[in-house]
């Protein structure tokens, strides 16, 4: 019996699963299995994942159905008595693992370990930090403001906690990892281990540049759970929202900027401002998401990425070394 079962959900992932399934046989923790899920893919996924052998990989094939039920499905095969699930473009630290099993040892009324996550880009490059927030112990009232736990990569969960909360709610096509993680939240306490341990991919082709069903997703799960959160935390949903939509509006103007998600990043400033007034005293950010903004609607998209291109060197000049 293994220790860890780790959950890869893949979908024409040839040019990344190669190195995601690395970064997992390359754990310093060696006592998992590897599940992959290949969902339906149609590019040559199957083929690099069947190149690599080693006897911890378990491979399974289904029609696709979505990254929700691929990862439901690789629980239902799972055997370890801990689950993590790791998408497939993104990639772990060798120590990933290792550390958050030790937290969830250390701390055996946590049910949920999360590491901090950095930002990469396609080529693998840092782009830039995550969050890097460090919640111990109750952690529902913070995870309804914002998600710090940042992806579907992240988390070592106790297979016990799963089975208590249930598994990945299909019906949602966005945030429903965050959907997951604030149901264990509400049962179960959380542990940090405080070390960029998720490197998160960002590419113009990945499902989390579609701000606008991620927007429906977000709001269906902030309206979910503060139906049911206590009446002492009600005052606190305008907050989630305006969190919600700043991310949103982040989200819009991050990668290639194009006039569409210009427009959507105008409404998404519009209701952050809205459920957080404190928003205009944030002058600088919104001067530069402005900027953006005007360039993702004003210019064609390659003249948008070089005035982009340009601001980014003078700010970076003018800000103290």
């Amino acid at each position: 019996m293994v220790l860890i079962s780790v959950i890869v959900p893949v979908y024409n992932g040839e040019k990344t699963i190669k190195s995601t399934m690395d970064s997992v046989l390359n754990q310093t923790f060696t006592d998992f299995e590897l599940i992959v899920i290949n969902d339906g893919s149609q590019d040559s996924t199957l083929a690099v994942v069947n190149e690599i052998q080693d006897a911890r990989i378990r491979v399974f094939s289904f029609p696709n159905s979505g990254v929700s039920a691929s990862r439901n499905r690789g629980l239902a095969e799972a055997k370890g008595e801990f689950i993590s699930f790791l998408d497939a473009d993104d990639l772990w630290t060798p120590d990933k693992l290792e550390a958050q099993l030790k937290a969830l040892q250390q701390n055996p009324q946590a049910a949920v370990a999360y590491s901090w996550s950095d930002w990469i880009d396609e080529s693998g490059q840092f782009l830039r930090a995550g969050g890097h927030i460090t919640v111990n112990g109750n952690a529902y009232e913070k995870l309804l403001l914002r998600d710090f736990v940042e992806s579907g990569s992240n988390p070592l969960i106790r297979r016990q906690a799963l089975e208590e909360v249930g598994t990945f709610d299909e019906s949602l096509a966005f945030a429903e990892d965050w959907d997951l993680w604030l149901r264990l939240a509400a049962r179960y306490e959380y542990v940090a281990v405080p070390s960029p341990q998720i490197l998160y991919r960002i590419s113009p082709d990945s499902a989390s540049f579609n701000v606008w069903k991620m927007e429906a997703g977000s709001l269906k799960v902030i309206e979910r759970h503060f139906a049911q959160a206590p009446e002492s935390l009600q005052p606190l949903k305008r907050e989630a929202l305006g969190s919600r939509y700043k991310y949103l509006m982040f989200k819009a103007i991050e990668g290639n900027l194009e006039r569409k998600k210009g427009l959507a990043a105008v409404r998404f400033l519009w209701q952050a401002i809205r459920y957080d007034s404190l928003m205009l005293r944030r002058v600088k950010i919104i001067l530069i998401v402005l900027v953006k903004i005007a360039a993702a609607i004003l210019l064609p998209s390659q003249q948008a990425q070089a005035l982009l291109e340009v601001f980014k060197k003078r700010s970076s000049s003018r800000s103290p070394s």
